[in-house]
Order: structure tokens, then sequence, then C-alpha cells
């Protein structure tokens, strides 16, 4: 399986967002830590982590709470 990001906005609908696929858990945490503020940017306001089609946690504000 690939682990990759679920993007949805603030009425919880998902939303467009990069295609990026990694191999681990810890690589897509590496990546979303140095991009989170460009996905806010971008009108991403949440995320989910999905490994495959599974959630691993989510959704997770991109906003102070």
């Amino acid at each position: 399986m690939a682990f990759r990001w679920r993007y949805l906005n603030a009425a919880g609908e998902q939303v467009d967002g990069p295609d990026e696929q990694f191999d681990n858990q810890q690589l897509a945490e590496e990546w979303f830590a140095a991009d989170w503020e460009l996905l806010r940017e971008i009108g991403v306001d949440a995320v989910t982590l999905l490994d495959g089609d599974d959630e691993v946690y989510g959704p997770m504000s991109l906003h102070e709470p």
C-alpha cells in the first residue's frame, strides 16, 4: 500500500491537492511538515492520512484551534 493525504475543505468535503504517494508513514509526515502552509494557501483546511484506502488518522485541521 502507499501512503497519501486526503485534502478537505472547511465543510469536510474532499478537495484537490498535490497527488503525492509515499512508501511509508514517516515520509508522508515529513512531506506534510514541510508543505502544510502551502496546502492552507491553496484552500485545504484539513487532511487525513491514508494507507491505501484505510484511514490512518484525521481529519487534522491546518488552522489553530
